[in-house]
C-alpha cells in the first residue's frame, strides 16, 4: 500500500511541496502576505502572535512557528521578522532549519521598510519555489501518513455516524504503521475515563485525566463552568445536550487502537500508533497545534458544515449529515450520512474515507484545497503583557 510522497532530507514525507511565507510576528504579518500574494506557489501564515508574551506562552508559540515550518509537507520557508519581537525572526528560522528544512530568513528593520522587505522576500520566494519544483515525488509507503482528527460544527449524526466511520479509517492507517493524533481536550472531558482504559502505561492514563482536569479548573479561574457552558448553540440546535454526550461522540474518532501517550499542543508523536493531543476545542487552533507536531493530513468531520481548511496540509472533510452534504457540497468530501440512512455501514465508510486518505496522499485536491481555505490559528496560553 503506497502513496506518493516528497522525501526530506530530515526523515520527513510530504504528500504536498508548499513553500512557506512565515511572519514570526504580527508587526510582519502584511508583509509576509504581500510577499505571497506576489509568488504564485506560496502560501502565508498571519497570524497575531509574537511579541508580549512570556514563559509557556512564549515557548508554544516558538514551537508552533517552528513545528509548523519544518512540517514535511513544506519544501521551504521565508521567516519575515520585524526586528525587536520577542519571537525573534532570527531564532525561529534558526530552530527551523536545524530540524533540516530549507530557511531563508529577512527582518524589515534590517531592509529598510515594509517596500524593500516585500522586494526582496520577492525573490527569495521566486528561488524557493524554483527549488520546491526540482523536488519529485517518490512512491512511500502509506506509514508515512501522520493523521490529524478533528471534528467541530457537531450535531447528532457526528457521534453516530462521521466520528465512528472516521474511527474505523484511524485504526486501518494505524494497522499498516502509520499515526493517528486525536486533539481538543475539552470534547475528551467527560469521557476520559474510556480514553485512560486505553493508554499503553499509567503514566499515559494519568496524563490524560490530567489535561481534563487542567482544562476545567482553567475555566473555573475565569469564572466558568464548562459542563455548562459546553456544549455550543450550535451543537444543541443539532441535538447534542451535554458535554459528557458530545464527549462520547467525539472520541469514536479516535478508533480502538491503544494511546501511546499525550502530547502538549505542537509537540511530536514519540512513534507510530494512536496519540492524544493537548488542544483547546477551537477547531482550527486544533488543527493547526496537530500540522505543528508533523500532522502531514487531516480527516474533520462536522455535522452542521465547517468549512475550514489548512494552508500546508489537506483536509478532508466528512459530514455524518445528508442535508449538510447537499446544501454544502462544495466543502464536503464525504458522505457519511449513508449509515444513517442503512445504505452503507460504519466500516464501510471508514474504508470510503482510508481510501481517500490515500488518494489525496497521491495528489488529489480536496474540497478545502480546491476553495484555497488556508485557515492558522496559534492558541495562547496567557493575555498579552
Amino acid at each position: 500500500m503506497e502513496v506518493q510522497g516528497d522525501v526530506r532530507p530530515w526523515g520527513g514525507i510530504g504528500i504536498r511541496n508548499h513553500v512557506l511565507i512565515m511572519p514570526s510576528v504580527v508587526c510582519a504579518a502584511e508583509v509576509a502576505t504581500r510577499i505571497a500574494a506576489a509568488v504564485p506557489g506560496t502560501v502565508a501564515v498571519p497570524h497575531q502572535h509574537g511579541c508580549g508574551q512570556i514563559g509557556a506562552d512564549f515557548e508554544q508559540t516558538k514551537r508552533t512557528l517552528v513545528g509548523y515550518g519544518a512540517n514535511p509537507n513544506v519544501a521551504g520557508v521565508l521567516v519575515v521578522g520585524l526586528g525587536c519581537e520577542k519571537v525573534a525572526g532570527e531564532t525561529v528560522a534558526a530552530e527551523i532549519a536545524a530540524r533540516g528544512q530549507r530557511t531563508e530568513l529577512i527582518i524589515i528593520q534590517k531592509e529598510g521598510g515594509s517596500r524593500r522587505a516585500v522586494t526582496k522576500g520577492i525573490e527569495i520566494a521566486k528561488q524557493l519555489v524554483e527549488e520546491a519544483r526540482q523536488v519529485k515525488p517518490k512512491p512511500v509507503p502509506a506509514s508515512a501518513l501522520v493523521l490529524g482528527l478533528e471534528c467541530g460544527g457537531s450535531d447528532a449524526t457526528s457521534g453516530l455516524a462521521a466520528n465512528p466511520a472516521l474511527g474505523v479509517a484511524s485504526d486501518l492507517l494505524v494497522a499498516a504503521g502509520g499515526t493517528s493524533i486525536l486533539s481538543e481536550t475539552p470534547e475528551i472531558m467527560g469521557a476520559e475515563h474510556l480514553l485512560a482504559r486505553r493508554a499503553v502505561d499509567e503514566t499515559t492514563s494519568k496524563r490524560l485525566f490530567e489535561i481534563v482536569a487542567q482544562v476545567e479548573e482553567g475555566a473555573r479561574r475565569r469564572g466558568a463552568d464548562i459542563r455548562g457552558a459546553q456544549p455550543a448553540p450550535g451543537n444543541i440546535a443539532g441535538g447534542i445536550t451535554t458535554i459528557e454526550e458530545k464527549s462520547l461522540g467525539c472520541l469514536y474518532k479516535a478508533g480502538t487502537a491503544p494511546i501511546q501517550g499525550v502530547m502538549d499542543y505542537a509537540e511530536r508523536p514519540g512513534g507510530n500508533g494512536l496519540w492524544v493531543m493537548d488542544t483547546p476545542g477551537h477547531d482550527v487552533e486544533s488543527v493547526t497545534g496537530m500540522v505543528a507536531g508533523g500532522a502531514n493530513i487531516v480527516v474533520f468531520t462536522t455535522g452542521r458544515g465547517n468549512p475550514a481548511g489548512c494552508a500546508i496540509a489537506p483536509v478532508i472533510k466528512v459530514t455524518g449529515n445528508s442535508s449538510t452534504y447537499f446544501n454544502m457540497e462544495e466543502n464536503m468530501d464525504v458522505n457519511a450520512g449513508t449509515i444513517i440512512e442503512g445504505t452503507e455501514t460504519i466500516e464501510q465508510v471508514g474504508q470510503r474515507i482510508f481510501d481517500l486518505m490515500l488518494a489525496v496522499a497521491r495528489g488529489k485536491l480536496t474540497k478545502a484545497e480546491e476553495l484555497g481555505h488556508r485557515e492558522f490559528a496559534i492558541t495562547r496560553i496567557g493575555p498579552s503583557l
